[in-house]
């Protein structure tokens, strides 16, 4: 095989710098891994990673010592002794540096036995062919492509392989199993066919790998172009029913009476692509995957109604924070956030089939707020009917809600709603106490808002709060609120047959 010189790829000061320095140590020294991959792929990068046979640390000094006597200002340097590992930054890029090294395993962890090696050893120990080129950067050899896995033939065949057997590799490092699954999600890549075999084989052994993790690669698969390459992946391989059962609980369809619902992890996903068309928010994107999360809980047939799954949204909403708990993932307001979607991803249709009502559209809007958007989107994506007029008509319905928020939204910033009577205004009025009295008095005024019997304004919502608490009083309030209501909008439909 002919050698492949990538001096032209290369060819920048710090690659030179790098190499002065290492062959001022005697050592050789490689760009190794991403950076030597991604300039097949053209794709640009700002991490770059070194080997040098011998100490990276020391390299690593090294060249900072010759970035401060050129510049004149000392570069931070960052060095991980119990790794053998050193960082620093020069210019725009990170710079990496470690020597190279063999790595033994025991079958209970997934942190190696490390010992100082050749190149060889250290490409061996790399998780797939791909990322086990490596690129000299030593003057007499500079640009020189080492190759021994056909990285390039792979990367052309478009292929993910471990570089030796995929059973000790993965059974070393079970993390490279979703590492697998993510680069062939990423780059849309076919993992091949004995390192699949591989996966599922050893796909218990993820066991042993943290949750954060997990989490980090999840996380890469959801910000793909196409996600669901990479959760079908995960369930072929048997991974996805142990670090995500409540989506392998999605999958299959059930028939009575001849009657059979939609696959909900197949539409789910399909969902999640629509999505990640639109919009690169990583957070929306899981609150498309966890949408119908609660379909298998409250799935019911009835034989008047075909399979239904009545409150989905709302149980769905009440899971996620237990899934995220137990996943390890982030407890903040990025967990709130999908859950509030998961809870309000109904709504849009149900106030649309309902006939945009003014009401029930401001009602959607004060419930979601400065989320309304995202919630328009993932209703959007929700639509994944092959019936062309149904789904034509759900477009409709939603570009009307659209037109009929943002006039409304114009009217009166309804994003930004306040209750015009506050509960401490309630309590101290009327002399009642906290408790859920001083809820149902708020929501009284809310519906005669947003309903329109009485303006947005102070003095007249605490006019009709006044009428409403002495009705209270005298102990027919229920009486006073049928008075005074008008019909609600319909609640979310939830029969499978009312479903995109």
């Amino acid at each position: 095989m002919d050698t492949i010189n990538l001096k032209d790829k290369i060819e920048s000061p710090t690659f030179r710098l790098v190499g002065e320095a290492a062959d001022g140590l005697g050592r050789e020294a490689y760009v190794v891994g991403g950076y030597v991959r991604d300039i097949f792929l053209d794709r640009a990068s700002k991490d770059v990673d070194f080997v040098t046979v011998g100490s990276g640390i020391e390299l690593a000094r090294a060249v900072a010592g010759r970035i401060a006597a050129r510049s004149r200002r000392k570069p931070k340097l960052a060095v991980y002794a119990n790794y053998g590992t050193a960082q620093l930054h020069h210019g725009d890029l990170e710079l990496e540096f470690v020597g190279a090294r063999r790595e033994s395993y025991r079958r209970d962890s997934r942190n190696p036995i490390v010992e100082d090696g050749t190149l060889e050893d250290d490409q061996q120990r790399r998780d797939f062919t791909i990322n086990a080129m490596a690129i000299c950067v030593n003057a007499d050899r500079f640009g020189e492509l080492v190759d021994p896995f056909d990285g390039v033939g792979d990367i052309g065949r478009r292929l993910i392989r471990t570089p030796l057997d995929p059973d000790i590799t993965f059974s070393d490092d079970p993390l490279r199993m979703m590492r697998a699954i993510r680069f062939a999600t990423q780059l849309n890549f076919r993992i091949d066919q004995p390192t699949f075999d591989a996966i599922r084989r050893n796909a218990s052994r993820i066991n042993i790998i943290t949750k954060e993790r997990i989490n980090d690669e999840l996380g890469k698969i959801m910000r793909s172009p196409r996600p669901s390459i990479g959760f079908k992946l995960l369930d072929m391989a048997g991974l996805l029913e142990i670090i995500f059962p409540e989506l392998v609980a999605l999958k299959g369809v059930e028939t009575q009476e001849g009657r059979g619902h939609k696959d909900n992890f197949l539409h789910t996903l399909k969902v999640v692509d629509n999505l990640a068309e639109k919009s690169d928010d990583e957070w929306l994107r899981w609150a498309a995957l966890l949408h119908d999360i609660a379909k298998p809980v409250v799935k019911r047939y009835d034989p008047r109604l075909g399979w239904t799954f009545h409150n989905h949204n709302f149980i769905g909403e009440k899971m996620i924070p237990r899934i995220f708990k137990r996943m390890k993932l982030p407890l903040n307001e990025k967990m709130k956030f999908v859950a509030k979607m998961v809870g309000l991803h109904m709504r849009p249709q149900s106030v649309a089939d309902a006939g945009v009502s003014d009401s029930g559209v401001r009602r959607l809007i004060t419930d979601a707020g400065q989320d309304l958007d995202s919630l328009m989107l993932l209703c959007e994506a929700d639509i994944t009917s092959k019936i062309p007029e149904k789904v034509k008509r759900q477009l409709a319905g939603f570009a009307r809600l659209r037109k009929r928020m943002d006039e409304i939204n114009a009217a009166d910033d309804y994003r930004n709603w306040k209750n015009p009577v506050d509960g401490n205004e309630i309590m101290d009025r009327y002399g009642f106490p906290p408790g859920p009295e001083i809820a149902i008095f708020k929501e009284i005024v809310k519906d005669a808002i947003f309903d329109g019997r009485i303006p947005n304004e102070h003095d007249a919502a605490l006019a009709y709060l006044d009428s409403a608490v002495e009705a209270h009083r005298g102990g027919h309030l229920a009486e006073w609120q049928a008075e005074h209501s008008q019909s609600q909008d319909a609640a979310p439909a939830d029969a499978e047959s009312k479903e995109s």
